[in-house]
């Protein structure tokens, strides 16, 4: 039966819509006000909806779509840390075969692995046409340079993955990883005596049902909104002067992303579960849209748990333990950004790139997505990594790795929608190889998000 109630899917598309749309007349006002000699108009303007109250300048600026845009993404990211351990310790103590557990993992890894590779091929082949093509040349920028902190050696990932602090690793959401390896020590160790253990365990399911109640109202009643202001203010403050200056790059990177997202992780699914593709897309939609006004992989875990796990037939133990660790280390979006962007970066810098840079900034990719943190604008700073091991590193390279970090926010945005999109694909592969996919659930009809989770709780 039709759900009488509009769907959540349907609500968010038509906030995204809405905020395209009205973020386009904020352009159009803005370029009338400064062009007109009414610049102070339009400060005002900003001011009052969209400007970054924590931006030096901004001390008396209200930013009323700024402040709704991180309310919300905030009440997402506090649940990230007791949903992420939480939701691991469970699986782990699940999946109690060690044979199992290994062989979960590693057809996880190797997913990741098949995903991002994938990208970063189809990166390089069209990056190099593009190259060869004469399409990345000099460019005039007219910007004033974004600043970023420099980027560090990725195989520190290795070192930081360990923590030497318990609770200061509970307390950081940008150390997911380290999050990932003290719960599958806790639930390894619960599964060496359950009944020793029996009330952590009980404990974690507690904290795990709640975490997801409190989600599933928070999403219900204020993603639509919250999308609405970010998608807006974006528009209004990056504007279109910011995006001419690499049009090449941007427009490239552009269509990969979206042939990825739309053809590719469809098709994936297909061949790897045999599913529908089309209904994965369609049940997938609302959190490539979520990522996509968020540009935060760790915000939009919530969402793409339960979405997996009620509407795509992810088993719970699977999706516990896959999407967490995909959120920390399968950075297929980000990985294909990296390498298009270092490769226009060369070509505007007027260095030769040959197949030998090309394997090598395809591995330093890899890497370095996977040292990539699950926030904001953090992909475009990591790709300072890969020009450094690459020797792109003249006066020009750096202006134009400077441009890219002022332009690369709505970039930024699909990329994030790409990765959790891939982080579900290989979940479904995963549990489907693992007779853990639930295709009855998979072709129900999608119901409001979380209906089954909150009606099972009361």
């Amino acid at each position: 039966m039709e759900n009488s109630k509009m769907s959540l899917a349907k609500k968010m598309a038509i906030a995204l819509i809405l905020g395209i749309v009205v973020g386009i007349g904020a352009i159009l006002l803005r370029v009338k006000l400064v062009e007109g000699g009414n610049p102070e108009t339009w400060n005002t303007i900003n001011n009052l909806l969209f400007a970054d109250i924590t931006a030096e300048g901004n001390e008396k600026a209200i930013g009323l779509f700024y402040i709704i845009g991180q309310l919300f993404v905030k009440a997402m990211q506090v649940i990230i840390i007791p949903m992420v351990f939480t939701s691991i310790v469970i699986a782990m103590i699940r999946i109690s075969d060690a044979k199992k557990l290994g062989r979960i993992a590693s057809k996880t890894i190797g997913y990741f692995l098949l995903t991002t590779v994938i990208a970063i091929l189809i990166a390089s082949v069209c990056g190099m046409l593009s190259y060869n093509a004469g399409l990345f040349k000099s460019v005039e920028t007219g910007l004033e340079a974004a600043t970023g902190k420099s980027a560090s050696n990725p195989l520190l990932i290795l070192i930081n993955a360990v923590p030497n602090n318990f609770v200061s690793a509970l307390s950081n959401n940008g150390g997911v990883l380290a999050i990932v390896v003290c719960a599958v020590a806790v639930g390894l160790g619960i599964n060496s005596k359950p009944e020793k253990f029996e009330q952590i365990s009980k404990l974690c399911s507690e904290i795990s049902e709640l975490v997801t109640v409190i989600l599933s109202f928070i999403v219900n009643k204020f993603a639509p909104v919250a999308i609405f202001c970010l998608l807006t203010r974006t528009c209004a403050a990056y504007g279109v002067s910011y995006l001419k200056p690499a049009l090449s790059y941007i427009v490239l990177t552009t269509v990969l992303l979206l042939l990825f997202l739309f053809v590719f992780y469809p098709l994936f699914v297909s061949v790897t579960t045999k599913c529908n593709p089309i209904t994965f897309a369609k049940k997938i939609a609302k959190v490539a849209l979520f990522g996509f006004s968020t540009s935060s992989s760790a915000a939009t875990l919530p969402m793409n748990m339960e979405t997996a796990k009620v509407e795509l037939g992810v088993s719970d133990e699977i999706a516990s333990f896959v999407l967490p660790l995909g959120m920390t280390i399968n950075m297929d979006g980000t990985a294909l950004m990296q390498v298009v962007a270092t490769i226009f970066i060369a070509g505007v810098a007027g260095y030769s790139v040959n197949f030998t840079q090309i394997v090598l900034i395809g591995l330093l990719a890899v890497i370095a997505s996977v040292g990539t943190p699950a926030a904001p604008g953090a992909g475009a700073v990591i790709l300072f990594t890969i020009l450094s091991g690459v020797g792109f590193t003249n006066e020009i390279a750096l202006s134009v790795y400077a441009l890219i970090l002022a332009i690369n926010r709505p970039i930024e945005m699909l990329v994030t929608a790409l990765n959790v999109t891939g982080d579900t694909a290989c979940a479904m592969a995963v549990a489907k190889s693992e007779d853990g996919l639930d295709e009855k659930a998979f072709n129900a009809e999608s119901g409001e998000y979380g209906e089954e989770i909150i009606k099972s709780s009361i």
